[in-house]
């Protein structure tokens, strides 16, 4: 693909990824501004992010938190674009990440909750952040246990500089519509629960290219989509 044909592109990705959660949500009953549209762009040139960002887009995930930082930098003059990591996160990068980055999809403990709150600027909103959890009992898979979640949203929210929003999850792949719907109502439920305690909780961070209509169905209000938005992701 050529420099040239990069803002075309990314106008028609983004139109057809808003009418297939468009038509989502219409299919679910739901309000037009229900679902948020989160673009990963995991392992994307900058000049990507540039022209979705030019197509209207103003969300974007990345998974690495050096890859994150570096993407911020350079597209430092785009002023209101929204930054959001969710890939996993140690506790000795948290210090780059509060300090740049708007929400954190990937808490999954209270040391790094802690840990982004006390390194959070006092110049800077409270940085945004939603409970890993892991729905697929994966052992491979970062998030908290669902059992847990309850206890960490409730801790977490008592921290100064987080705003806790809600819960992420990813179901397991390849299993099929029926286990990702199933996979899906489980973190629903739980983010139920977890709103009757903590009722500022308004994130439900499920659904990707693949199944983000079986996740606006099950109650999603942020997608996080890659390939239906920027292609096949550049080799690593």
């Amino acid at each position: 693909m050529t420099a040239s044909s990069e803002p075309s592109q990314a106008i028609d990705k983004l139109a057809a990824v808003q009418a297939r959660l468009q038509a989502a949500v219409q299919h679910a009953g739901r309000g037009e501004h229900d679902v948020e549209l989160l673009a990963v762009s995991k392992l994307q040139p900058g000049e990507k992010i540039r022209a979705l960002y030019a197509a209207g887009q103003r969300a974007f995930g990345e998974n690495y938190v050096q890859e994150a930082e570096a993407k911020i930098a350079q597209l430092a003059d785009l002023s209101d674009i929204e930054w959001h990591l969710i890939g996993p996160l140690q506790s000795n990068k948290t210090r780059g990440v509060a300090e740049t980055v708007h929400w954190v999809h990937s808490v999954d403990r209270l040391k790094i909750a802690e840990r982004l709150s006390a390194q959070r600027p006092e110049s800077m909103p409270p940085l945004n952040v939603c409970i890993q959890v892991n729905i697929s009992g994966e052992a491979s898979k970062s998030g908290c246990e669902p059992d847990a979640t309850l206890a960490l949203i409730q801790a977490a929210s008592a921290l100064p500089r987080l705003r806790v929003r809600g819960v992420m999850g990813m179901p397991q792949p390849g299993i099929g519509d029926a286990s990702t719907r199933a996979q899906f109502t489980q973190l629903a439920a739980l983010f139920g629960a977890a709103k009757a305690r903590v009722p500022t909780l308004d994130t439900l961070s499920i659904g990707m290219s693949d199944d983000l209509e079986i996740a606006v169905e099950c109650g999603s209000t942020m997608v996080r989509v890659g390939t239906a938005l920027f292609g096949v992701r550049p080799a690593q």
